[in-house]
């Protein structure tokens, strides 16, 4: 028996462990390393209509437990994508999660239901952290309204099921994703990184040429679980958890929390082999547990323990 074996919209996955969008590029790298297909998916960067150079450098910055990033959405634009990066994944019989961005709600569309229509594309990944430019910068991922818009706009083009992708940086995360749900999401994927920033002592000068960035690693992981331990108990929707994974055990956690798959980010960096090591000691560690399946941890804290003491109305 496969204790690994997980079924989501559109996504049939040999284990739940896969690799965040934009930690992994779109494979190249890593397939020297190890075989892809060991991965139960793969999220690949993000693609936009046009290609992005990104931000200016210093882009990316160490901090205790984690690490900050401005890329801004460096990609080869949505043509390169489709008919290069996606073409060359094609070889590995590994579903792929396509993360989708933009600037506006038409930016979005055009990726959607281009990107939707490569045979290996299973699911798409709506990243609303992206700012609204019609909106005065404001991210798609803060406003429910706009957040529902924008997920219902792009599931009446999408030939696959779309996730939605959902930032931390609100008040109330679980208004976020019952908009999401409402625009007819399939699922969420949470949580992308938390704004954060650091300065240079000497000079107190941004160290990111960007001044701010995007928190992720260990760092974020309790607030990743508490905002999913809320959500998967308020939306009828499967939750990819994402936020300091690094092992097993962290696994473990996020389904504890709700969650019906993984996504490793940050810990690639660190250990560029982290995502087979977690899958292989997956099913031994379930075995140390007691659990015949991995879908037995899912939300098995708050079925056994209830709500959080604090909890955000």
């Amino acid at each position: 028996m496969n204790k690994l074996y997980t079924e989501l919209p559109g996504l049939e996955l040999k284990n739940p462990v896969m690799p965040a969008s934009g930690c992994f590029g779109f494979g190249r790298e890593f397939s020297g390393l190890y075989d892809l297909n060991e991965l139960g998916a793969i999220m690949i960067k993000a693609a936009t209509p046009e290609p992005r150079f990104g931000n200016d450098t210093p882009r990316v910055a160490e901090t205790p437990s984690g690490m900050l990033n401005a890329i801004g959405l460096q990609n080869p634009g949505l043509e390169k994508v489709i008919n290069e990066e996606l073409k060359w994944l094609s070889r590995f019989d590994v579903p792929i999660v396509a993360n989708i961005a933009g600037s506006q709600i038409e930016d979005y569309i055009t990726v959607a239901r281009e990107i939707s229509k490569s045979q290996n594309v299973k699911a798409l990944e709506l990243n609303i952290s992206c700012p609204n430019v019609r909106e005065g910068g404001i991210a798609f991922g803060t406003n429910p309204e706009v957040a529902k818009t924008v997920t219902k706009a792009v599931k009446e083009v999408s030939e696959v099921p779309v996730y939605v992708k959902l930032s931390p940086n609100v008040t109330n995360i679980t208004e976020m994703a019952k908009a999401a749900e409402d625009g007819g999401a399939d699922g969420l994927t949470m949580i992308n990184t938390l704004l954060g920033m650091r300065l240079d002592v000497k000079t107190a000068k941004p160290v990111l040429a960007n001044k701010t960035g995007g928190l992720s690693g260990p760092a974020i992981k309790p607030v990743a679980l508490r905002m999913i331990y809320e959500v998967s108990q308020q939306v009828n929707l499967p939750i990819i958890g994402m936020g300091g994974i690094s092992s097993a055990e962290d696994v473990i956690e996020f389904f504890y929390a709700g969650a019906s798959a993984v996504a490793v980010g940050t810990a690639n960096f660190t250990d560029p082999f982290i995502c087979p090591e977690i899958i292989k000691k997956l099913p031994v560690l379930l075995e140390e547990l007691g659990f015949d399946h991995i879908s037995e941890c899912r939300g098995r804290s708050w079925k056994r323990h209830g709500k959080p003491a604090y909890h955000r109305a």
